[in-house]
This record gives C-alpha cells, sequence and structure tokens, in this order.
C-alpha cells in the first residue's frame, strides 16, 4: 500500500513538473528509432506497432502523459510510406493512450546505411562497450571515413532541420531532449537552427576514457565533442561515465574550460552541464505484464523445468553481455559439486542480435557450441543442465524472471542493464541476483546483489554456489532491498531527475 501511495505521489509530481515546464514550450523527443513501426501488410494496408528498444520501452510512460512530437528515423518500408503519404509532416501516434506526434526523418537507404551499419553500430556501440581487440581492430579503412562524411553528419543534419521544420511555428523555442550515440552532432546542428532552444542529450551506453576514445581520428573525436557540447545538459548513466565526458573534453576540444567539481565544461561561450540519470523501469508496467494469461501460461510450461534450484539470465545474444564466460562458471559449479548434478538447471532467454554483424555470429555458434558441451557432458536422462530458448519473446523472459532462485547478470560493460531491475520486481522465489561490477545498475543494486567481475569464471561460479544454497533469511534480506531500491528510483524518477535541471533553465 505504501508503494502504491507513493508512486502515485511521484507520477503526480511529474505532471505537475510537465505543466510548469511545458506551460510555454513544447517538448521535441528525437531518437534514431521512434515509438511506433510501420508495417505493410499483405492487403497492402500500413499498420503501425510499437517499436521495440531501449529508449522507446523507456519513454512510453511519457508518451502516455505529456503531449509532445517524437522524430525519428523512417527505418523501414511502412515508415517511409508513411512519410511519402504525409509529404514529411506529422501524425498522430496510433497506439492507445499516446498523447504524441509522430514526424519522420526519411534519408535515402544508402546515407542510412553508412550512418546505421558502418559508423554507429559496428564502430562507435563497439568503441563505447570497451568490445575492441586495440591490436588488431578496428581497422578504418576509406569506407568508415566516408560513413562519418557521407553518413553520421548528413544524418544528424537532417534529424536538426526536421527539429528546425516541426519549430519553426513556436512563439517560444522549443525544449528538446536528444538521445543516443546516433545522434551525438544533433545538438550542435540544432543550434545552429533554433539558436534558444534547451536541449538535453542523453547517452545509454557507457561512455569511455579519452585514452580509448582515440582509436578514432581526432577530427571525429572533435566533432563528437562540439555536437555535445552545444547541448545544455548532457546526460549518463554513471557518475563514471560523466567523468570520462569531462575528461574527453578537456583532451580534445582547444580553449576548454572543465570544473570538474561543479561538472560543467565551458566551450565558446557556452556552457553544458555533465549529469547522472541512471535509467529505471516502469515496475507497475513490468509487473502487468508478468501477472497477464500470456505470462501465467508460459509460467505454466516453464515449472516443470523449475523443480530444483533454478538459474537464469535474460539477454541479447551480443558479447558485451559475456554469456559464453556465464556458462563456463555453470559448467565449473557442476564439475566441482556433483551433488547438484540434477538438481539445478540453467534456463538461458537469449535474444539474437544484430545477425548481420560477423562477430555476432560468431559468438552466437560459440554460445551454442557451449550449452551442447555442458549438456552432453553433464546431462542424463530426465536432466539437462541448460534449457536456452534463443528467440525474441519478452513475455516468455518476464515468466522466466519470476521463477528463479539466482539470476546472472555478468555483463562486461553495460550502460545500464535493466534486467537487473527488471528480475527482482517479478520474481516469487526471493531470488538472488549475481551482479556483474561493470554494469550501470551495480551502482544502484550492489546492496541486495553479490557481485561479481566479469572475467572471473571461478568468481562467478563462487557467488553462483552461494546464491542456491544461502539461507532463507539471507534470501529475503537481499531481496527486500533490491525491490525497495528499485521501487524508489524507477522510470518516473529518471524522467523527473531530467524535466527538474530543465526547469531550471526554462
Amino acid at each position: 500500500m505504501m508503494a502504491e501511495v507513493s508512486r502515485d505521489a511521484a507520477w503526480a509530481s511529474l505532471r505537475d513538473l510537465c505543466d510548469r515546464i511545458l506551460a510555454k514550450r513544447r517538448l521535441i523527443l528525437v531518437s534514431n528509432r521512434g515509438p511506433v513501426e510501420h508495417h505493410v501488410t499483405p492487403s497492402g494496408r500500413i499498420e503501425g506497432r510499437r517499436g521495440s528498444g531501449g529508449v522507446v520501452t523507456a519513454l512510453s510512460s511519457l508518451a502516455q502523459m505529456v503531449e509532445f512530437t517524437w522524430i525519428a528515423s523512417a527505418i523501414g518500408e511502412g515508415d517511409r510510406r508513411v512519410y511519402q503519404d504525409t509529404g514529411g509532416g506529422s501524425i498522430p501516434s496510433p497506439l492507445p493512450g499516446h498523447r504524441i506526434l509522430l514526424r519522420f526523418v526519411l534519408t535515402p537507404r544508402r546515407i542510412y546505411h553508412k550512418y546505421y551499419n558502418v559508423f554507429c553500430n559496428p564502430l562507435v556501440w563497439f568503441l563505447q562497450h570497451y568490445m575492441w581487440n586495440s591490436p588488431y581492430n578496428p581497422n578504418l579503412d576509406a569506407n568508415v571515413h566516408d560513413s562519418w562524411e557521407g553518413g553520421y553528419v548528413p544524418v544528424n543534419r537532417s534529424f536538426a532541420q526536421a527539429v528546425a521544420e516541426d519549430a519553426k511555428d513556436d512563439p517560444i523555442p522549443p525544449v528538446v531532449m536528444v538521445h543516443d550515440y546516433h545522434l551525438y552532432l544533433a545538438p550542435k546542428f540544432i543550434r545552429e537552427r533554433i539558436p534558444g532552444a534547451v536541449i538535453l542529450h542523453f547517452t545509454h551506453i557507457p561512455w569511455p576514457s579519452p585514452r580509448y576514445w582515440r582509436l578514432l581520428p581526432s577530427y571525429m573525436l572533435r566533432g563528437i565533442c562540439e555536437g555535445l557540447c552545444s547541448a545544455d545538459i548532457v546526460g549518463f548513466q554513471t557518475i563514471g561515465d560523466v567523468r570520462n565526458f569531462l575528461d574527453t573534453c578537456e583532451e580534445f576540444l582547444e580553449d576548454v574550460d572543465v570544473d570538474h567539481r561543479t561538472q560543467v565544461v565551458t566551450y565558446q561561450g557556452r556552457e553544458t552541464a555533465a549529469r547522472v540519470y541512471p535509467i529505471s523501469i516502469n515496475v507497475q508496467e513490468i509487473r502487468r505484464i508478468a501477472s497477464s494469461p500470456r505470462a501465467l501460461d508460459y509460467e505454466r510450461r516453464l515449472l516443470p523445468m523449475c523443480t530444483g534450484k533454478t538459474i537464469i539470465r535474460v539477454d541479447r545474444a551480443e558479447p558485451s553481455k559475456n554469456v559464453v564466460r556465464g556458462f563456463r562458471a555453470y559448467a565449473l559449479m557442476l564439475a566441482r559439486h556433483p551433488e547438484l548434478h540434477g538438481q539445478v538447471t540453467f534456463l538461458a532467454f537469449l535474444v539474437p542480435s544484430r545477425t548481420h554483424i560477423r562477430q555476432y555470429q560468431r559468438y552466437m555458434d560459440e554460445i551454442q557450441n557451449t550449452i551442447q558441451d555442458i549438456n552432453s557432458r553433464y546431462g542424463h536422462d530426465g536432466w539437462q543442465p541448460v534449457a536456452s530458448f534463443i528467440e525474441n519473446n519478452y513475455t516468455q523472459a518476464i515468466a522466466g524472471m519470476k521463477l528463479y532462485d539466482a539470476m546472472l547478470v555478468n555483463s562486461v560493460i553495460d550502460g545500464m542493464n535493466l534486467v537487473a531491475k527488471e528480475g527482482p520486481v517479478v520474481n516469487t522465489r526471493q531470488g538472488v541476483l549475481i551482479l556483474s561490477e561493470t554494469t550501470g545498475a551495480h551502482k544502484q543494486l550492489q546492496g541486495g546483489a553479490l557481485s561479481v567481475a566479469p572475467s572471473d569464471i571461478e568468481g562467478t561460479m563462487q557467488a553462483m554456489y552461494q546464491a542456491i544454497t544461502m539461507t532463507d533469511e539471507e534470501r529475503e534480506r537481499r531481496a527486500s532491498a533490491l525491490v525497495s531500491n528499485i521501487e524508489r528510483e524507477d522510470i518516473t524518477h529518471w524522467i523527473t531527475s531530467q524535466l527538474g535541471d530543465i526547469g531550471v533553465l526554462v
């Protein structure tokens, strides 16, 4: 009851904040992927469905509360048809409860390919997750340089032009919230077109140290820093990301003043505040999904596999999630503790990710080979040590989270990792969270989790064993601490923190 009262008060506070800040200024939200994906049905009709991706999930609550425009790329054929049918104008979201207008940015496919498939994902995403093996890769050839000039720069300019077009009749410049690594240059281009706009840019993924950024050419680094320093506020997941950003600006921008105490960068006469906004989840929505008829049906199907102790993981099948090391730690526990054979099962809910990228294809093959090796080495009639579900089925994964005795989140590095927050709020077994120290969620959740270093297979094995043999009293204490922290700093807290800082500026 107290949690419900607190949640209602938080929502009321957010509504009041929105009413005050947006009384005169409109809100425009900008991201590569939008809240609605339009698909062409076999009959030729256009059908709008809720979009995928972390940004969309995080901001779905705001879309039901505030009227604003959301500008995104026209990615699929359905989005492109909508753009052409509307002449590039705004349309109401077709999703129930949404109070937003959609506006698409249409980019020629060749340019979008350079921007998304050459620069953003295979290069910047890997760099910001420390995923390059620097003695060998990346190898930046003429195609990569061309992807900056012929892809990343023009797409960011196109987004800025769409913002300017949407705001051209506004009597007061808008509040513009720009999201993620796809759009580092957009704040500068928006500022050139709308000097009085209030701009916040939020980066959802880690921000590495300046030395690691040097894998990119200096002109790209300067462009990224100049783009972000055109915003009024830049937001990050952790204090470590903020510190790295300040160091990066100090390293790569000339005539810049960086105040590490106030966390403000002054560049070309403009002050940019760097702030921490750890992203979270909509607790109420996650619990609604967990109790839905579809989730309950999945739960009934999974229960026969969970008669003993159950360990789970829920991840995209990509190298940064460290899936293979997690399985190796599990195999080590089975080797070290033969009494657990037949008494523990590992359920792995893995979503195929970026399957067109070679490194991801190889990693998925390694995951499946590791699972097969564990099952053939330790399994017997009536028991398979690992059960894998390789599909994009969010509801099934939520159902699995209800049943764990231990949940493993051992990412090499993550901006946040929302699975670590989703699991504890739906779990019914006072399950133990095993959490990598290099996830963004670790600082908030370390008081209730068992912490592990991502490369420490021995330590991860010991944490697994500790989790499944822990006393009920200790399990209850840890589970309660996790849920309390997550409920207190939920998605409403994340949005409110940003709008509160914007409110100081308007």
